[in-house]
């Protein structure tokens, strides 16, 4: 009887053992810092967090976090934990490790623990305008009412674009809102507006199905005349992309990419990008920005890659 109940024991402290070992993998659990609720790059973090879930089997659970920003998501960094994760441009990266631009005075040797995990569609700018406005290009914005928004990486990008181009103070900027941009423009409360975001971007879409719209290529002649764009990488976005657009369209685009810190385990790391890359063909169905992220975006990253994600990279090939 010692015997049987002593082997009853020892199974049941297998099988408790084996059920909290299943339920402590099953509660891995992550925070996807993004962008603002109203940006395709949240979205793109619900999509990252469905397909997670779906591709792990439930073992990793992401929580998607609205963020302010991408110096914002940054600076979070030393107050956060294993389960950080995180979007920004790589050169933000660079800036924060050393102390430089908006991070100067902001200095922590936590940033130096920040590791990459995987690209996801990039930063394209949209110059987009009213076709009754008469806009063909931004020298064509001289005179008119745009909309910058206020705060973010396309309104300071395109603020810099129309101050190299001699625009400064002869465009009328409007204190609008970004997510009023489509009524607004609709309306004629502005002529045209800029926003940054993966293709096709969401407020793009809208604008171009409720109304004739330019979206404006930039071409050589802004590119040597403007050092901001001549430093950003060239974009194509294909014809047909948006309603109306017949021709290719050359813009700007910056990279972005997901990151954790050295807190994050190998293993959570290994698996979180395995599944990323596992379930990016299913989410380019629904959503076609993810169908433009290969392998060789990883060569935007600057820095190391998290170990986790190195492995799996090695294993595919991809490094």
């Amino acid at each position: 009887m010692k015997f049987r109940f002593s082997s009853i024991v020892a199974i049941a402290t297998i099988s408790s053992i084996a059920t909290f070992s299943q339920l402590t993998q099953a509660d891995t659990r992550i925070t996807y810092r993004s962008a603002k609720t109203t940006s395709s790059y949240y979205q793109m973090g619900v999509q990252i967090a469905e397909a997670v879930k779906v591709g792990s089997n439930g073992e990793i659970l992401v929580t998607v976090e609205e963020g302010q920003g991408s110096v914002s998501n940054v600076v979070q960094v030393p107050a956060r934990g294993a389960d950080y994760v995180f979007t920004t441009p790589p050169v933000l990266v660079k800036l924060a490790k050393a102390g430089k631009a908006m991070f100067k005075g902001k200095e922590n040797p936590a940033f130096n623990s920040i590791r990459a995990l995987f690209p996801i569609p990039s930063l394209t700018m949209h110059f987009v305008a009213s076709e009754k406005s008469g806009i063909q290009s931004l020298a064509d914005m001289e005179g008119k009412t745009i909309l910058l928004g206020k705060g973010s990486f396309g309104a300071k990008e395109g603020e810099k674009y129309l101050n190299d181009l001699g625009l400064k103070g002869k465009v009328k900027l409007a204190s609008v809102e970004l997510s009023n941009a489509v009524p607004a423009l609709k309306n004629g409360q502005i002529d045209g507006f800029v926003t940054a975001g993966s293709y096709p971007a969401p407020n793009v879409v809208e604008a171009a199905a409720s109304m004739p719209v330019t979206i404006i290529s930039l071409g050589e002649k802004e590119r040597s005349s403007s050092k901001s764009i001549a430093k950003r990488k060239a974009l194509v976005i294909p014809k047909g992309t948006y309603a109306g657009q017949g021709n290719d369209v050359t813009t700007t685009t910056l990279e972005v990419v997901a990151y954790a810190t050295t807190k994050m385990s190998d293993e959570v790391a290994y698996q979180l990008t395995k599944t990323y890359w596992e379930e990016k063909q299913k989410m380019g169905k629904a959503n076609p920005w993810w169908n433009g992220v290969n392998k060789d975006y990883l060569a935007a990253i600057i820095g190391p890659i998290h170990p986790g994600a190195e492995k799996y990279y090695k294993e595919v090939g991809f490094l």
